[in-house]
């Protein structure tokens, strides 16, 4: 295939200037080519919405929106793009992404580095695609944690109109303490005044955008089922698992193992996938899970409907894949 010849070109820059040289290559491709059709595929619904095929873009990737259209050509069934801030920021400092070609992961302390939600949602506008669009939105970093939610409810407010759901991240490892809005005591306080929100955005736009929690696979079984009891209690729509991992039992001693950040690729797979079949049997049908965390074949997105989600969704895997990977998935999670 084509991204077979293409990737040894691209690995051999360092991780991100490889990751900024794609994007701009699909921002030109979207703007140059005819709008990208989804991978046929029975259509499923879930969260209210009907999805073309059960595969999507994960968010972290095209965290601005500025390559919608040139993604929208891989055939994904849905696109999420983010993770969005109220306020631009710069992230971490670089290098911040590192790949591990032999273990196929990457570890990434990007810290939500984007152009702020005003400039996404220029993006979003400007874009030719219709098709399922989620928009990823945190906090920004200097945002004490206690008034998270404030930075939730504004970036909700801006990007409500446009999203076909809206993801919730409170699961990224590379915003400090971040992670601590999944603990029972602090979640109700956020998805509370989100629910609250979303319904009164549903009357004022005549239109009823989900909201989908990303939830870590760092978390024990106490956890999740305080988590599955929250989703249901502030009736939050979906929830998506799993996030990046700070565990680096699988890749230990290989190079970049001890860089800090979120681990994400083949390692990830039986964790995320574990704390998944956790979520199903704690929310017994009553929310639907969108899975990511160590796609990198169409055996692993199978693996994932088997263990209770409805979606899957890929980003590592297209790294180290390329676009022949969306299909692979979506004709492996099709079949019956």
């Amino acid at each position: 295939m084509l991204y077979d010849l293409v990737r040894p070109l691209l690995f051999s820059f360092d991780a991100e200037t490889a990751h900024e040289s794609a994007i701009a290559a699909l921002r030109v491709a979207g703007c140059l080519l005819p709008p990208g059709r989804p991978e046929p595929a029975p259509a499923v619904e879930a969260m209210g919405l009907v999805f073309p095929n059960r595969i999507g873009l994960a968010a972290g990737l095209d965290k601005n929106g500025v390559a919608i259209d040139g993604l929208a050509r891989m055939g994904f069934g849905f696109l999420e793009i983010g993770t969005v801030t109220p306020r631009p920021q710069p992230g971490n400092p670089r290098p911040r992404l590192f790949r591990l070609p032999e273990a196929r992961a990457i570890i990434n302390r990007m810290g939500f580095n984007n152009h702020g939600v005003d400039a996404l949602t220029a993006n979003v506008k400007a874009a030719r695609y219709r098709g399922i669009l989620g928009i990823n939105i945190g906090k920004n970093f200097d945002t004490p944690i206690e008034r998270a939610a404030e930075d939730y409810l504004a970036a909700l407010e801006k990007v409500y109109a446009l999203a076909s759901y809206v993801a919730i991240n409170v699961s990224s490892p590379n915003t400090k303490n971040l992670r601590t809005l999944q603990q029972a005591s602090g979640l109700d306080g956020l998805l509370g005044p989100l629910k609250a929100a979303q319904q009164r955005l549903a009357d004022q736009h005549g239109r009823y955008v989900p909201l989908a929690l990303k939830i870590a696979p760092d978390l024990d079984a106490e956890g999740i089922v305080a988590i599955a009891e929250a989703l249901r209690r502030n009736r939050i729509d979906a929830v998506i698992a799993t996030n990046t991992t700070l565990a680096r039992d699988k890749v230990a001693g290989k190079r970049h193992a001890g860089q800090e950040g979120g681990l994400s690729g083949a390692p990830l797979l039986e964790v995320s996938t574990a704390v998944l079949r956790r979520f199903a049997q704690a929310l017994a049908g009553e929310v639907p899970i969108v899975a990511s965390g160590g796609v990198l074949d169409g055996e692993a997105a199978r693996a994932k409907l088997d263990a209770g989600a409805t979606l899957v969704q890929v980003l590592t895997g297209l790294i180290y894949r390329g676009p022949g990977l969306v299909r692979e998935c979506v004709r492996a999670t099709a079949r019956q």
